[in-house]
């Protein structure tokens, strides 16, 4: 194995052309991987792991370089990418990501590359125990670099190696300058979706869709959703929260014999958005409720869903936030305020 500083392949001439349209750094939150346990010493470089449940969406060998987005927007470059504009072997990016795992937890901080990036990235908030989020793309594992981590280590090879890369110092002036997250989002012609279009598009769908005298789910938890898109939870066809509220208020109905207290509910009809896989079977039939049963509905709502029930059902949904666990557990725990508020 070559010397883990060696320097051994410069950056493409085309990659530089496409660099020097940069304009400013990237500002994205990263996700966390927190679940994933550290390698131990004497482990190969890349061992097997868990995988999360988050698909690419996008990826492709742009001018020798190897990158992509992730489902929830997270710009990355492979392994061979970050090695590529860095000018050093795949394999000296692998050492690095075992490294990081061996030394996660040192508390003292020396000159090395490790120190470096821990520095680096732990003030950038990056504190994750991997260099890396492990997915699967066509049945095959990926490893994502997360752009902080990669412009942390073009920094290492830019300034700070014992053998500083001439190709690193370029790439990263370049990069700094325009921002690693549009050059990626730029070089494969990627934009982000609109994030209230599932939303609004349902919205169009679902208006006036219950009939006169009863009232549906997803008119009453309109408010929760919107909470959630602010909140920067993609809702779209992975993420439905009236699915996960009218499954629970349809248990209370039925365990409380509401049917008795208020009338009988009954069955409508609503479609999906034509571009949800849940199209294909349309037209859905969920329940409509009597009138006359909003205000237990929102007395449910408030304190025995959002309290209880919705802290789990947001932490299903942690592996497609930007800030993973710690996003889910912030955003599953943003209504209690006002749980107190309402119970002084």
């Amino acid at each position: 194995m070559p010397p883990k500083d060696k320097i051994v392949q410069p950056i493409s001439a085309s990659f530089e052309d496409v660099a020097v349209k940069m304009v400013r750094p990237a500002t994205h939150k990263h996700i966390k991987i927190n679940s994933l346990s550290p390698k131990k010493a004497g482990q190969p470089a890349t061992p097997p792991q868990y995988v999360l449940d988050l698909g690419i969406e996008v990826q492709k060998d742009v001018n020798g370089v190897e990158m992509g987005v992730l489902e929830n927007g997270i710009p990355f470059l492979t392994q061979r990418g970050l090695a590529k504009i860095a000018g050093v072997h795949r394999s000296v990016i692998s050492d690095i990501s075992q490294e990081w795992e061996e030394h996660y937890a040192d508390q003292i901080l020396g000159k090395d590359r490790i120190s470096f990036l821990k520095e680096h990235l732990f003030k950038a908030g990056y504190n994750e125990p991997k260099l890396y989020i492990e997915t699967k793309k066509d049945g095959s594992v990926h490893f994502a670099y997360p752009d902080i981590v990669c412009m942390a280590i073009l920094e290492y090879y830019a300034f700070e190696a014992k053998v500083p890369s001439k190709d690193a110092i370029a790439s990263f002036r370049q990069l700094a300058a325009y921002g690693l997250q549009k050059f990626i989002y730029n070089a494969l012609n990627y934009v982000p979706l609109d994030k209230w279009k599932y939303h609004t598009d349902r919205v169009s769908l679902l208006q006036n869709s219950s009939p006169d005298g009863y009232w549906i789910i997803y008119n009453e938890v309109s408010g929760l959703i919107v909470d959630l898109i602010t909140a920067s939870l993609t809702v779209n066809d992975k993420t439905i929260p009236d699915i996960s509220v009218g499954k629970h208020w349809g248990a209370y109905w039925t365990e409380n014999n509401l049917d008795e207290k208020y009338g009988a509910r009954i069955e409508c009809f609503q479609n999906y958005p034509s571009y949800y896989p849940q199209a294909k079977s349309n037209p859905q039939t969920p329940k409509a409720y009597p009138d006359a049963a909003i205000p237990e509905f929102r007395r449910w709502f408030r304190h025995a869903y959002l309290p209880t029930k919705f802290p789990k059902y947001i932490l299903t949904k942690a592996n497609i936030l930007p800030g993973g666990k710690n996003e889910a557990l912030a955003i599953g725990g943003m209504y209690a305020p006002r749980q107190i508020e309402a119970e002084k």
